[in-house]
């Protein structure tokens, strides 16, 4: 059985990864601030920035690191781009270096949002297209995308947008939605914002996948077709019966919101799907799984690992 090292194992990504495949890898978990119980798999407790990458490594011994720890409130990297640099870009390029000293397969999360959304062309951003970032967590992010593969060129950088229950319940799109439309409450959906996004279930059997077969460079790791974030709320509604008339269109523009967002992050998966030899999930099917997932509860499985979030 291989070892993998997931850090951010208290993340949304990092936790439901492990989760899902604590019996086919001896899973360590990296976890910081949150305190969890429970767990199906070991965790460290750690804070990245301050422990060293050859000692984690060299302590843990893994075979495989899923680094998914990240500085991810856009917002926040606004207010904090010199510890947004350290934690999205510096560390992982220091990880990468110290995985490939010691053979051990590297794979790094990153982002749709490296793309500026203004032109993804006919068939969306393929990942040979020009990043253009415009706000500073995207900028970190694509330095990290930098950082690991010059430390580290048989590393494998995979673009994500994913969903899915979190501890906390607010981190990802689709529990926004949920939570509110659940409640009765009417809430804004973007409809000039545009993504691929992805049920974290599948894209943790993609990078399980990508895993296996051993995949380097960078591969957008999406789902095979894409719709606004309006689009996406309604699409939420119905399916677990809530009123989709709660959801109103508006624009980000008029979202308040502190940083510049990509409006148009149509992502072109050609490469992922040749690679892998199959077709990918579209929209609507890794919402039926979600489905499926929190109606055999999923949701409360997740969030009653918490114990004490600091």
């Amino acid at each position: 059985m291989k070892r993998i090292l997931v850090t951010g194992a208290s993340g949304l990504l990092g936790l439901n990864f492990c989760c899902f495949f604590h019996r086919k890898y001896d899973v360590f978990g990296i976890v910081n601030t949150t305190e969890l119980v429970g767990l199906p798999f070991k965790t460290i407790r750690c804070d990245l920035i301050t422990k060293s990458a050859g000692d984690l490594l060299d302590e843990v011994k893994p075979d495989v690191v899923l680094h998914c720890a990240a500085m991810a409130n856009i917002d926040q990297c606004e207010r904090n781009p010199k510890e947004a640099e350290a934690i999205n870009a510096v560390y992982p390029g220091l990880l990468a270096a110290q995985a490939a000293k010691r053979d051990i397969k590297f794979v790094h999360i990153s982002t749709d949002a490296v793309f500026d959304g203004e032109d993804c062309g006919e068939n969306g951003y393929r990942e040979e297209d020009t990043p253009n970032p415009i706000s500073c967590y995207a900028e970190t992010k694509l330095n990290g995308e930098k950082c690991v593969l010059d430390s580290n060129p048989d590393a494998l950088v995979a673009r994500v947008n994913f969903y899915g229950w979190s501890t906390g319940g607010k981190r990802s799109l689709v529990e926004f939605f949920y939570n509110n439309l659940s409640a009765g409450n009417p809430v804004n959906g973007f409809s000039d914002v545009f993504f691929n996004t992805l049920y974290v279930h599948h894209l943790a059997d993609i990078l399980d996948e990508l895993i296996g077969l051993n995949a380097s460079g960078i591969y957008h790791v999406f789902s095979a077709d894409h719709h606004s974030k309006y689009d996406f709320g309604v699409s939420v509604a119905k399916k677990f019966g809530f009123d989709p008339n709660l959801v109103r269109a508006v624009s980000w523009k008029d979202g308040g919101l502190t940083a510049k967002r990509s409006p148009n992050l149509i992502m072109n998966t050609d490469k992922l799907q040749k690679f892998l030899g199959h077709d990918l999930p579209v929209q609507q099917e890794s919402l039926d799984y979600f489905y499926q997932d929190t109606e055999s509860g999923l949701r409360d499985k997740i969030q009653g690992f918490v114990i004490q979030t600091k």
